[in-house]
């Protein structure tokens, strides 16, 4: 590998190449002469659709063939959503940037209905995760909530075939794909609660490489890092399980942190919340960690 050359590991599907390609782009914008190679690999958690995440190990399988080609020195930094890496990193891995972050709520998609409040008794509404189920059956007790895995493209697919009467997405992933048009609704904090880091690009390198931490620096957004390193606080604080049904939200007002947190059960709907402001990310996943507890969260989480 030439000093001049960077090879980015990233997913196949689209969304994935889109934001490698993003990163790429910036980083030939921020390094004259920088060549940079795009090394696309197909991960575990793309390939097994027919189960759902929580059964098959959770959101960190999109990541493990991408931290072997960074061991295997196969490429230099993987690029990956924030909100589907793991609260703790093994060892030997770090996040090297973190991306200014795009839109972080979760997008209500349909093609005959406006709104969540808007479904008929019954509907069937799509999705994969824990979290977004647990907070479908606490708005909509009636609804019948149904496992949908795949990519963005795969999902609609189903959608428009009749399968669904709504999906929930992530919103930026639509608009990074240039389907704006498909959010009916965006469900908005603090009413509603994204993953942690929802929203946001990650940067990961190998631990301790000067080199790539130099030339990734410069897409470091400060406000970002900040926010997402109290959500990722609270996810480590409750476990670090990318399949926790877990919600967090962290806004800057006036210079300081203010941090949301939600724990729901996806089977009966019921959600718990705390919240908390401060100025140290840690201090304040702390605070909401021990609220959410004491209101019952242990029970929750050996569900």
């Amino acid at each position: 590998m030439t000093a001049s050359t960077l090879h980015i590991a990233t997913r196949k599907s689209p969304l994935a190449l889109w934001q490698a390609g993003h990163v790429a782009t910036r980083l030939r914008a921020a390094h004259a002469g920088l060549r940079v190679e795009l090394v696309p690999l197909s991960t575990r958690g793309d390939e097994v659709l027919d189960r759902s995440l929580a059964a098959i190990g959770g959101k960190g399988l999109f990541l493990k063939e991408l931290e072997n080609a960074l061991a295997d020195d196969r490429a230099d930094i993987a690029v990956h959503s924030l909100k589907d890496m793991p609260a703790n990193l093994e060892t030997g891995f770090a996040i090297g940037a973190v991306l200014a972050r795009g839109d972080a709520a979760d997008a209500f998609v349909s093609n005959d209905f406006a709104s969540l409040q808007a479904l008929p008794h019954g509907a069937r509404v799509g999705t994969s995760s824990l979290r977004r189920a647990a907070q479908l059956r606490a708005q909509r007790p009636d609804l019948e909530i149904a496992d949908l895995r795949g990519n963005v493209g795969t999902r609609l697919a189903k959608l428009d075939a009749g399968g669904y009467a709504a999906i929930v997405l992530a919103a930026a992933g639509l608009q990074r794909l240039d389907l704006p048009e498909r959010i009916r609704a965006r469900l908005l904090p603090p009413h509603w609660l994204s993953a942690p880091g929802q929203g946001a690009i990650a940067i990961e390198s190998r631990a301790g490489d000067a080199r790539v931490v130099e030339l990734v620096s410069c897409l470091d957004d400060p406000d970002t890092r900040r926010t997402t390193a109290a959500e990722r606080a609270l996810n480590a604080a409750l476990g670090g399980d990318c399949t926790l049904p877990l919600g967090a939200w962290c806004e800057i007002e006036t210079g300081a942190l203010h941090l949301h947190g939600l724990l729901g059960d996806a089977r009966d709907g019921r959600v718990l919340r705390a919240d908390a402001r401060g100025m140290d990310p840690l201090v304040l996943a702390e605070e909401v960690t021990r609220s959410l507890r004491a209101q019952g969260g242990d029970a929750l989480l050996r569900r």
